[in-house]
């Protein structure tokens, strides 16, 4: 039986704590199985450009709690044509490899997708991302770190707000899903988490004054998902609601990129490290084109074309019921 020899690893997409522990669990567990680690800088783009770190024990030693990721990451637009995907596949090639493992998100592993039709080539997914909007998973690396992010900046938020007799419309991200949202929103508190978009991206702006003039606390904190479809969400909010409400100050702030940054919490390190182990050994097994994910709090595989339906992943049970107890009202 052929043996691998050589893997590479990329991190792709946005950035999200935790991937530098799926990193170095790959890389330990290929030492110990005598297999070459390279690690392509910067997503896709370094795959392309055969810009490489050989990965080795030394070199992800102290890398477990660091935020965002060693290798660097982002977009490739170049890899999105059969030209750059060709140059990525000549550096497969000319560095030996016989797999290659992708910590990313839905739009990393679309691109896997059309690789893999061209190529065929052996790939194992990792999901990393702070939107947890990867289907078939019921947690992504980094989604953790990034629900207890808002919840510090939001209670910061708060003391301000109680100072000052304010409401503060408070937009987090979440590729319109909403899981960043209505976690958060209930582990502070918050008097409205606003998720679902209506008809022609309207907002229920009536609830939202009612709810306000009937407040009885001297501030609050309403919790809004992003809406990519409408720019900033709190925002626009807030503009249809400042001039009739007089109770209160009303401020909008919208928290950005903190949430993807930050020393990965406990769980996140955990999870990131089962899937990176789970990632390898399934490529030492000659499995491919797989999503390595979790459910119930066991390992699970999901085909790289069924990780990306998105929108098809529902929030659990037992939070929708705390929601509708809570808001009086249906996800």
């Amino acid at each position: 039986m052929i043996k691998i020899k050589n893997i590479g690893i990329i991190t792709s997409g946005g950035d999200s704590p935790g991937m530098n522990a799926a990193i170095k669990s790959i890389v330990n567990y290929s030492n110990i199985n005598n297999i070459n680690c390279l690690g392509f800088k910067n997503g896709y783009n370094g795959l392309i450009n055969g810009d490489i770190i050989k990965l080795s024990n030394n070199n992800v030693n102290n890398i477990i709690g660091l935020g965002g990721t060693i290798l660097g990451s982002g977009r490739s637009e170049e890899f999105k044509n059969k030209i750059g995907r060709k140059k990525a596949y000549n550096n497969i090639i000319n560095n030996n490899l016989d797999g290659l493992i992708i910590i990313g998100g839905d739009g990393s592993f679309t691109g896997s997708i059309i690789f893999n039709e061209e190529y065929n080539f052996p790939i194992i997914g990792i999901p990393g991302t702070i939107d947890n909007d990867i289907y078939g998973t019921d947690l992504t690396i980094g989604y953790d770190t990034a629900l207890n992010t808002i919840i510090y900046a939001v209670e910061k938020i708060q003391d301000t707000a109680n100072s000052n007799n304010r409401i503060f419309i408070i937009e987090v991200m979440g590729k319109n899903l909403g899981f960043l949202a209505l976690n958060s929103g209930i582990a502070i508190g918050s008097l409205d988490i606003i998720i679902n978009k209506e008809k022609n991206n309207k907002y229920n702006i009536k609830r939202i004054i009612n709810l306000l003039k009937k407040g009885e606390k001297n501030s609050n904190i309403i919790i809004v998902a992003e809406n990519k479809n409408i720019g900033y969400a709190a925002k626009k909010i807030y503009n249809q609601i400042k001039e009739k409400i007089d109770k209160y100050e009303i401020r909008y702030s919208i928290l950005g990129h903190i949430q993807r940054g930050g020393s990965p919490t406990c769980l996140d390190r955990i999870l990131a490290i089962r899937l990176g182990l789970e990632s390898i050994k399934q490529l030492i097994n000659f499995k491919k084109n797989i999503v390595i994910g979790i459910k119930n709090n066991k390992i699970t595989y999901i085909p790289f074309n069924k990780s990306i339906q998105k929108y098809n992943k529902k929030f659990d049970d037992n939070i929708k019921q705390i929601y509708k107890d809570m808001y009086l009202k249906e996800i």
